[in-house]
């Protein structure tokens, strides 16, 4: 049986799930090559795919788009194909199926909790805002999930509080930067990278006035870190005062969070030290709206058709990708008349090792913002210089901008404070003292970073490469950017082939054929 969920508006995306199990989860930018730009899921789905005419069931997980007047609203902004209507009504007709349309936190629960491997579990939500089926508008929603099921425990009204809106306005209005939408799409990871360099007190009683504050940043670069940091501790406290409350009401040992508020990783880093008693915390991979997508088809599967639990082995695989063959790939290099030569996995790690940076192409894409070694630019952490390096000739942002650690699984005990579980590169904690100075290439200036854990589960070719790595160089860690430069992560080979010409990458590596592109001497 195939569920297509999918998203229309921003973030757009679709997914399908067989028998429950994601097969695939595509993103409109990723094609558009502009961040976030508007569209309809369902089109994009019929766009991309052979056919649907094997679809049972079709989602989406945003209620209210294809009601009247959410087709009135979004039919001007090109969201709204009455013919991909007319075709979904037809398969579905043959197939006695049914369409869905889910509730906005609802889907964005699902997707958190029946990614996971829990059989219950607290679960909250947190983003701008979206409706649920009764129209209610929330930005703040906290769900209990047992088993098969979610139910609402509370739904608190926008007005009330909007954690997403607050830093829109900040990133926008304080900071001058991007938002949400194309092209740059939003940049409020920026601005919580800048908070590690500032006062959070310098500001405390004054910085809501967005105003005032603006006036402040525009006086100076640490009037702008203070400020970030002012911010980023008062998202802090409202969130732990949020969890103590309803881990107060509904104990449970295990924590599950999604919306767009849950990408703030230094604010989930810090989770497990606030409340011992819990012994997981759980972020699925695309906790932004483009999981809404997967988020309804879940909810279908198991909500609403009663299905059973999935349990993964390891984690919920985030590589959902259409994946590219040895010919693709070759095509594609020969069509832009590029030299490239055979190697292996052990040539890659020595050039890793003479300070080379290297972008990877490897199989299917991962789903969401962050790389997790299927397209990734890769370095050596024990490089002082490599952070400005890539900063400055590869991705040409910031020079404050963070780069994440992927490590082995077995050796994250060793290298950071505590043990945890971050497939998905959730959560930005601290290294331990004695391990920092080994790798400050993925140090932020606090101390810590956002890591990601890699098992040979999840991804066996990057984890076996890490493994090579750390017997070269003493350490069980790579840095690990997107592969993209200010643009989405790249998707296909030509995309990557454009990115590597456009950019000071050394060398671009398809790993699952075992290519290597060098630049032209």
């Amino acid at each position: 049986m195939k569920i297509l969920g999918f998203q229309t508006g921003h973030d757009v995306s679709y997914a399908i799930l067989e028998n429950g199990i994601p097969i695939i989860h595509e993103e409109l930018e990723r094609f558009t090559r502009q961040k976030e730009p508007l569209g309809d899921g369902l089109k994009m789905a019929i766009d991309r795919l052979e056919t649907i005419d094997d679809i049972n069931y079709f989602c989406m997980g945003n209620y209210g788009m294809y009601q009247p007047a959410g087709i009135r609203k979004w039919t001007s902004r090109g969201c709204y194909f009455i013919e991909c209507v007319d075709q979904m009504n037809k398969v579905i007709k043959n197939n006695n199926g049914k369409f869905y349309e889910i509730g906005h936190h609802r889907s964005h629960a699902a997707n958190a909790f029946f990614s996971s491997n829990f059989d219950n579990a607290l679960i909250i939500t947190m983003d701008g805002g979206g409706a649920e089926e009764d129209m209610t508008i929330s930005a703040f929603t906290v769900w209990n999930g047992n088993k098969n099921k979610i139910y609402p425990i509370e739904i608190i009204p926008d007005r009330e509080l909007n954690l997403g809106v607050l830093w829109l306005n900040y990133t926008t209005k304080v900071f001058g930067l991007s938002g949400t939408g194309g092209p740059k799409g939003s940049q409020a990871g920026t601005v919580m990278g800048m908070a590690a360099l500032g006062n959070p007190n310098k500001f405390k009683d004054n910085w809501q006035n967005i105003s005032l504050m603006k006036n402040y940043a525009l006086q100076s670069e640490q009037n702008q870190f203070d400020i970030a940091a002012s911010l980023q501790q008062y998202t802090e406290n409202i969130i732990y005062k949020k969890i103590k409350h309803y881990l107060t009401l509904h104990p449970n040992k295990n924590l599950c969070l999604s919306g767009g508020v849950a990408l703030n990783c230094v604010m989930t880093g810090k989770i497990k030290k606030w409340f011992p008693e819990l012994e997981n915390v759980y972020i699925d991979p695309v906790p932004y709206d483009g999981g809404l997508a997967l988020g309804s088809a879940r909810y279908v599967w198991h909500h609403v058709l009663n299905n059973p639990r999935i349990k993964w082995k390891d984690n919920s695989s985030p590589y959902l990708g259409m994946t590219y063959n040895q010919e693709d790939i070759e095509s594609c290099l020969n069509r832009n008349d590029i030299k490239y030569k055979k190697v292996t996995d052990d040539d890659v790690v020595q050039l890793l090792n003479s300070q080379k940076i290297i972008s990877v192409f490897n199989k299917g894409s991962e789903s969401g913002r962050r790389a997790l070694g299927n397209r990734s630019i890769i370095a050596d952490p024990r490089s002082d210089k490599m952070k400005d390096m890539i900063n400055e000739k590869v991705k040409h942002r910031q020079w404050f901008r963070p780069f994440a650690p992927s490590i082995l699984k077995e050796e994250v005990i060793n290298w950071f404070e505590y043990d945890i579980n971050s497939p998905y590169m959730s959560f930005a904690i601290s290294f331990k003292k004695e391990m920092k100075d080994k790798v400050p290439a993925v140090v932020h200036f606090n101390g810590s970073a956002r890591l990601q854990t890699v098992t040979e589960n999840d991804n066996k070719w990057y984890y076996n490469f890490i493994k090579k790595w750390f017997k070269v160089s003493g350490v069980p860690i790579v840095l690990n950017t997107s592969f993209n430069d200010r643009e989405p992560i790249v998707e296909t080979p030509e995309h990557a082939i454009n990115c590597f010409i456009g950019t000071d990458i050394d060398y671009l590596y398809f790993s699952d054929v075992q290519i290597l592109v060098e630049k032209n001497k």
